[in-house]
C-alpha cells in the first residue's frame, strides 16, 4: 500500500517531514501495511530528491510538481499540511486523510480549518508529536464521505447578495 504525503508549496515544513521519516512513524505506516511512501517537500531547503529503503518501506522524497492529483489517486492514505487545496483535493477524491497543521504559519490558520473538518468527520488531525499515535489508531471506516460540490448553493448565496430575485 501506498501513503503519500505533502508539505504543500509554498511554505517550508520540515518539521513533518523529519517526522515522517522517524522511526516510530515510519514503523507505524508499516504495521498498517504500506510499504511505499512518497513525500513532496516543498521548497525545503534540507531534504531534496531521495529514493531508498527504511523500516522495509520504499521511500521516494521530490520537491515540487505541476500538480498532485496523480499522486493523490495513486495513494491509500494522505498525510498533507493542512492547506486548504490539499485538504479538499484529497476529501474531494475520497482518500484517508490524516492533517497536520503547520504552527509556523499565520495565526495557526491551518489548525482551524483542521479542527473543523475533523469535527465533521471528514479527516483526521493531529499534531507532529502525535502523528505515530494516530497512524497506529487511525480508522478510516469511522471518516465520513466529503459532499459533492452544489454549486446551486453558491449562486443562491451570490444571487441573494446582489439582490437578484429570479
Amino acid at each position: 500500500m501506498r501513503a503519500f504525503v505533502t508539505v504543500g508549496a509554498t511554505a517550508e515544513f520540515d518539521l513533518l517531514v523529519e517526522s515522517i521519516i522517524s522511526s516510530n512513524v515510519l514503523e507505524a505506516l508499516q504495521k498498517k501495511g504500506y510499504d511505499e511512501l512518497v513525500i513532496q517537500v516543498g521548497p525545503s531547503t534540507r531534504f531534496g530528491v531521495l529514493s531508498e529503503q527504511r523500516e522495509g518501506i520504499s521511500l521516494d522524497m521530490w520537491k515540487l510538481k505541476p500538480t498532485l492529483k496523480d499522486d493523490f489517486e495513486k495513494s491509500d492514505l494522505i498525510i498533507s499540511h493542512a492547506g486548504s487545496g490539499s485538504i479538499l483535493d484529497a476529501l474531494r477524491l475520497h482518500k484517508p486523510l490524516i492533517v497536520v497543521p503547520n504552527p509556523a504559519l499565520l495565526d495557526n490558520h491551518q489548525s482551524e480549518l483542521a479542527l473543523a473538518l475533523e469535527k465533521r468527520r471528514f479527516l483526521k488531525s493531529t499534531t507532529i508529536s502525535g502523528l505515530a499515535a494516530t497512524i497506529k489508531a487511525f480508522d478510516p471506516q469511522a471518516l465520513l464521505p466529503f459532499p459533492k460540490v452544489d454549486g446551486a448553493k453558491f449562486r443562491s448565496i451570490l444571487d441573494e447578495e446582489m439582490g437578484y430575485e429570479p
